[in-house]
């Protein structure tokens, strides 16, 4: 399974690349995910808006 890969043992013996690991998960933790630059997706649920948007379209050609 592809989650099992995520659980593995991991074993680091020189204390640079220990030092450089645990630099790195602390950064993870600290700026988890970086902002998006797209722009954010609006649903439209309301009805009378769709009918709205639908009709200008169809109007539109």
């Amino acid at each position: 399974m592809a989650t099992l890969s995520i659980f593995a043992n991991i074993k680091i013996t020189e204390p640079k690349k220990i030092e450089a690991f645990v630099d790195a998960l602390e950064s993870s933790i600290a700026d988890p995910m970086p902002p998006s630059n797209s722009p954010k997706k609006i649903v439209l649920s309301d009805p009378a808006k769709i009918r709205e948007i639908l009709a200008k379209r169809k109007e539109n050609g």
